[in-house]
């Protein structure tokens, strides 16, 4: 139970990573609201803060998501595509479920790919931290889950 409950903290620190680099690249140059973006830094500077992370763990963290920039876009940019091509199919006057099921396979393929390199990635990342700074890490997270899912529960329960 406590290896599954590790994995799920683990999986939303790397989700938090490639996502703040997704992001990234999808903004340009210019984030959202015309402010920039520095390729999910802000982030990493946050857990470089609150980890104590040393120059040179920082270091080798931006390298592996630079590293992994390549591969990451072009799904990310795949995912975005089939988002856009499923909202069109949304607005027809009539409806396509052949068309539909077969966006929906595409991106479901496009997503496996996505999670699977997120995986890899996630692991190269929590391989930097020290024993220390992983436990500390895991902490973190699993107040941030028992507070999503507080937050998602009390939200599912139907108001009197």
């Amino acid at each position: 139970m406590k290896l599954t409950r590790n994995k799920i903290v683990i999986g939303i620190f790397a989700v938090v990573l490639v996502g703040a680099v997704a992001f990234s690249q999808a903004m340009g140059s210019r984030g959202m609201y015309g402010h920039g973006f520095d390729g999910g830094g802000h982030i990493l500077a946050f857990f470089s803060h609150y980890l104590d992370l040393s120059d040179a763990q920082q270091a080798q963290m931006k390298q592996i998501l630079e590293k992994e920039r390549p591969t990451m876009q072009p799904l990310l940019q795949q995912l975005g595509q089939g988002r856009q091509q499923l909202r069109q199919l949304e607005e027809t006057d009539s409806f396509d479920e052949a068309k539909v099921r077969a966006l929906v396979g595409q991106n479901s393929q496009n997503l496996t790919e996505l999670i699977v390199q997120k995986a890899r990635i996630e692991s190269e990342l929590f391989q930097v931290l020290t024993p220390e700074q992983r436990t500390k890490f895991v902490d973190f997270m699993n107040r941030h889950h028992d507070r999503f899912h507080k937050w998602t529960t009390d939200t599912a329960q139907p108001q009197s």
